[in-house]
């Protein structure tokens, strides 16, 4: 038995008090990390050379290139909520099924999906397609239930589908790559729009009128001009669908040169809407600088805790912890998914990716499990951080947009069901890792142990060995004496 002392404890209860209590998350962490330094130099069981690293990872911070994807992408989904893309979506979708029971409901799944994968907010989905579809849905007889919850949740499939802001930032905490994060997520992503189109299709045989067909005069005839029309709404999303996700998955763009590419594409589409103006492109930046502010304050108040809790030996304590968990890995995951179901109660996902996840990774991975399926795995189970009543962001943002005619305790119980389908996309997960892991698979492979390398003045050809034959992680080429890596436990070079 491990005796790591009441600090680490002490520290999780502090956080977990001053997020209850309401103070701003960035300063609650910086706080509480800071007091807890001070309370464990004071006793001896924290040393004050941990706080001298403090300035070096500000730093780290603010000049991480993979987080400069994050404006980009902000930037970019701001822009196009405001370009009319989403209204020419809706409106031609929306005629395109609506002589069928659910109709509108399948249109605005569809439409929602397609913004997620070209403008990972989920507030412009949400909002957007609410003021759009929403009043219409309600003028023509769909239950208000069923109307504000598929609205709310289509918006949340922004969480999954790339370019999404929370895979960028999962992939920055587990210390893996976004395009492998991003592959790793198309899975999941089609199975969430298969379970929610299903969802509807069994709906419109039970209770059809719930979602009644919209009538023809409304939806017009379906002829070639309709679908010209939907066409001109959708291959313009095709191509900056392509220019943000195809670039990163071909390997010809970083996700920071991707998002450049997306911002570019975004002021190309609003200008083809003839919407391209200066406030626009204001208002633009001045949510984009809230945004990224806000995530960079959050990061420099976690790294406060962060580096004082793993001084005190809090990431042991954690570890020591979760790892005692009956069931082993599938014990692990599923007490996670269940803390972290909780946690989204009162927490966004910026905060439980900056706080929690850090905690959780050195567990998983000392249990085999793969990082980039368990950060997938949590990125799915975070949409319903969006959806809890009565704090889910969405279903705020909904209530901001929607008629006074439209109670509060309908949008509740209408993002019940939907709830309910993210958390069996979860266990879909869990149990059937190949949704993940299927894309990842489809890559090139290549062996260590077939690269040569040509190495000047050795005569030839030199087979590069496993990472770590040489022995303290140094691979060794013949012909080349290398010093030994100055690692813990590594024996000391010999003495001249």
């Amino acid at each position: 038995m491990f005796d790591f002392g009441i600090i680490p404890p002490a520290m999780f209860l502090g956080m977990v008090l001053f997020m209850l209590y309401g103070f701003p998350v960035a300063f609650s962490l910086a706080a509480v990390g800071l007091f807890f330094g001070i309370i464990g130099i004071a006793t001896g069981h924290f040393s004050e050379a941990f706080l001298q690293a403090l300035p070096l990872r500000f730093f780290g911070i603010v000049s991480n290139d993979l987080l400069l994807a994050i404006p980009f992408f902000t930037f970019m989904g701001a822009v196009l909520e405001r370009c009319g893309l989403a209204e020419d979506l809706l409106e031609g979708t929306g005629k395109l099924f609506g002589g069928i029971p659910g109709g509108l409901a399948y249109a605005v799944i569809l439409v929602g999906a397609v913004l997620g994968a070209i403008t990972g907010t989920v507030a412009a989905s949400v909002i957007t397609m609410g003021v759009i579809s929403l009043p219409i849905m309600l003028r023509y007889g769909y239950s208000p239930r069923l109307a504000t919850g598929v609205i709310a949740a289509s918006g949340t499939i922004t969480q999954v589908i790339p370019p999404s802001l929370v895979l960028v930032v999962l992939a920055d905490q587990l210390g893996r790559s976004v395009g492998d994060m991003y592959l790793g997520a198309i899975g999941p992503s089609i199975l969430q729009v298969a379970i929610f189109v299903l969802f509807i299709l069994v709906m419109s045989i039970i209770r059809p009128k719930s979602m009644p067909p919209l009538p023809k005069e409304v939806r017009g005839n379906l002829d070639w001009a309709l679908l010209a029309k939907v066409m001109m709404g959708m291959v313009p999303s095709i191509v900056l669908i392509f220019l943000v996700l195809g670039t990163i998955f071909m390997g010809l763009a970083t996700p920071t040169e991707a998002g450049a590419l997306g911002v570019v594409g975004a002021m190309g589409l609003a200008a083809l809407h003839r919407r391209l103006t200066w406030p626009l492109i204001r208002e633009a930046m001045t949510s984009t600088t809230h945004i990224t502010s806000m995530v960079v304050m959050i990061l420099i108040g976690s790294t406060c805790f962060s580096l004082v809790f793993q001084g005190m030996d809090g990431s042991r304590w954690i570890e020591h912890m979760l790892s005692g968990i009956p069931g082993g890995p599938v014990g692990f995951l599923i007490f996670v998914n269940i803390f972290i179901f909780v946690l989204a109660f009162f927490l966004d996902f910026f905060e439980i990716a900056f706080i929690v996840i850090p905690m959780l990774a050195p567990v998983a991975s000392s249990l085999g499990i793969d990082l980039i399926w368990f950060g997938v795995l949590i990125c799915v189970n975070m949409q319903t951080s969006f959806m809890h009543p009565p704090f889910g962001f969405a279903l705020f943002y909904l209530r901001s947009i929607a008629s006074k005619d439209v109670k509060t305790s309908d949008i509740y119980m209408g993002a019940l069901p939907w709830v309910g389908m993210q958390i069996i996309l979860v266990a879909i997960v869990i149990f059937w890792p190949q949704s993940v892991t299927y894309w990842l698979d489809r890559g090139p492979k290549v062996d260590p142990n077939s690269i040569k390398i040509e190495v000047p003045g050795f005569g030839g050809q030199l087979g590069l060995p496993p990472v770590g034959g040489g022995g303290n992680g140094a691979p060794q080429i013949p012909g080349l004496n290398l010093p030994p890596l100055g690692l813990p436990g590594a024996p000391p070079p010999p003495a001249k």
